[in-house]
């Protein structure tokens, strides 16, 4: 399995690595499950968060707690048929 090295453009084996690694729950009938990453700093994320939050988006208290990186990355494996998109975006940072 290969991992995303965050601003490098690259991809690397987690064959010696420990990831972290983040379960979700069963989908519920009739509802389908999406996964919302935001990643960036405390304060970047907690923005984020609250920004969804003022456009009705998402509660805060929905979201997980932060979790820390660990060096060996995040693994994240998805069901059968999923597929993802990736948006990049920068903040102002005063």
């Amino acid at each position: 399995m290969l991992f995303y090295i965050s601003g490098t453009g690259c991809f690397e084996s987690t064959r010696s690595l420990n990831p972290l690694r983040l379960t979700t729950p069963n989908s519920q009938p009739g509802r389908e499950r999406l996964h919302h990453l935001i990643i960036g700093s405390p304060e970047g994320v907690q923005g984020a968060i609250n920004h969804l939050h003022l456009l009705q988006y998402a509660e805060r208290l929905e979201w997980s707690r932060l979790f820390t990186i660990p060096k060996s990355g995040i693994l994240i494996t998805p069901e059968q048929g999923e597929v993802f998109s990736y948006l990049l975006r920068y903040r102002q940072v005063s």
